[in-house]
């Protein structure tokens, strides 16, 4: 696995995907929607798995001394490995926000706080679950699995924006500056983090088993 996340890094990385990595720093911006930053990621893995399906990364990759199960966790691992870095980026630009900035109310979704973090791991967690299981069903369409799970992402993001107006829990609590509530914030995050292990452990459970049954034509 360590190999394969080696080739991964070094044949398929999308110039993009680290663009989008750069974009964490969006949680600075006032009013800004904050998950929208974590959505771009998810651009930067679709242009990972375009441009892999036009360089026939796949059909490159059954060559390899891998089973097709190995071949998909290697990719999945891969874009896991992208998502905690896009998470920590924007932890780290919450600090900053919190620290040398000051954090000033956010009318377009979370504050910059630790909630926000947990905010962008149940993006990935959900974008994971949509996208790999409906790409693996036919690894040579990427753009249909992509738009379903892009939309899916957009109606989280809505729904996270109306919740800070219209959920007392997220609006007293969660949408408030740091050190307030720290506790249920933090609670909040690790709650968020086993929801994207279990959603993305799902997404590659089944995954493999229908890249297993897919009939390669590449």
């Amino acid at each position: 696995m360590i190999r394969l996340l080696k080739k991964e890094f070094s044949l398929c990385l999308h110039p993009a995907a680290l663009i989008m990595l750069g974009l964490s720093a969006l949680v600075l911006v006032p009013n800004y929607p904050p998950s929208i930053s974590f959505f771009y990621l998810t651009l930067g893995i679709f242009f990972i798995c375009t441009s892999g399906r036009e360089n026939h990364d796949i059909a490159f990759t059954m060559t390899l001394p891998v089973s097709r199960r190995q071949a998909v966790l290697g990719r999945i691992l891969f874009a896991c490995c992208l998502e905690m870095a896009q998470v920590a980026l924007a932890g780290a630009f919450v600090a900053v926000k919190a620290n040398l900035i000051g954090v000033t109310e956010n009318l377009a979704g979370l504050d910059a706080n630790l909630a926000l973090v947990g905010e962008g791991f149940l993006l990935f967690g959900l974008f994971n679950r949509l996208f790999f299981p409906l790409w693996y069903r036919d690894v040579r369409k990427v753009g249909k699995p992509f738009l379903i799970a892009s939309a899916a992402v957009f109606l989280y993001v809505v729904l996270a924006v109306v919740s800070t107006y219209a959920v007392p829990f997220v609006r007293d609590r969660l949408d408030t500056a740091d050190p307030a509530f720290l506790g249920e914030k933090a609670a909040f995050l690790g709650g968020s983090a086993l929801v994207y292990l279990a959603l993305t452990a799902w997404a590659a459970r089944v995954s493999v088993r229908r890249f297993s049954a897919l009939d390669l034509q590449l």
